[in-house]
């Protein structure tokens, strides 16, 4: 497993709420705990709303509230997108503008205990690729609001699919789905998408393949590489 997939899988483990130890984790994925203290350490430096310690465990939290102002998901989103977009952008006076605006929202999120983020809307190097998924969010948003079945050629793996949420975590965004190619769960970062298409007619919930069917954690198998 590649040190991306494994921050990935590390990131569907604690998106359950639970408390996870280093131990545990280090043992499910073959690595030294030494190795998991240095990922949870990237995940937080990632903006990933990760919390605990050594010897203690770890979990990951939702935070979306920006003092004053109450966020709703879908307005973080959105500020995420453009703050992200534009940053990467080969415009230098915007691209500086998206950065300087990023860090004075930085300066006002809550305070946490633990290392500090990255500036909001900006990746660290771990998962500096994330910008390339963007382009697909918008088909994914309206499939999953119509219920429409979508091809997906993720890194040379073609899955028929049937997009059940969006998730955002800490500059990084996946999708959570059910494959009918391999009739099972599927949580993959946006930005391992290669091709994406519309497929002819909708889906309705089945027993067994909605989110609320999903295992906790939702992490069926590792994201694709």
């Amino acid at each position: 497993m590649t040190r991306k997939s494994r921050l990935y899988a590390l990131m569907d483990r604690l998106r359950d709420g639970e408390l996870h130890t280093a131990e545990a984790m280090a043992q499910d994925l073959g690595v030294s705990v030494r190795t998991i203290y240095r990922d949870m350490e990237t995940l937080a430096a990632s903006g990933v709303p990760v919390e605990g310690a050594r010897g203690y465990g770890y979990t990951a939290r939702a935070a979306i509230t920006l003092p004053p102002l109450n966020l709703t998901q879908a307005e973080l989103d959105a500020l995420h997108l453009a703050l992200a977009t534009l940053g990467a952008a080969d415009l230098p006076e915007q691209a500086q503008a998206a950065q300087s605006l990023s860090a004075k929202i930085e300066a006002v999120l809550p305070q946490e205990t633990g290392p500090a983020p990255a500036p909001f809307g900006f990746a660290t190097d771990a998962f500096a690729e994330a910008a390339k998924g963007f382009a697909h969010m918008p088909k994914i948003r309206a499939a999953i609001r119509a219920r429409q079945r979508l091809r997906l050629t993720i890194e040379n793996k073609t899955h028929d699919l049937r997009p059940l949420k969006l998730d955002y975590w800490g500059r990084v965004w996946t999708c959570r789905a059910w494959s009918e190619t391999t009739n099972s769960f599927l949580s993959f970062p946006l930005e391992q998408i290669t091709t994406l298409t519309a497929l002819p007619g909708l889906f309705v919930d089945e027993p067994g393949k909605t989110l609320a069917d999903a295992p906790t954690g939702f992490a069926s198998e590792p994201p694709v590489t």
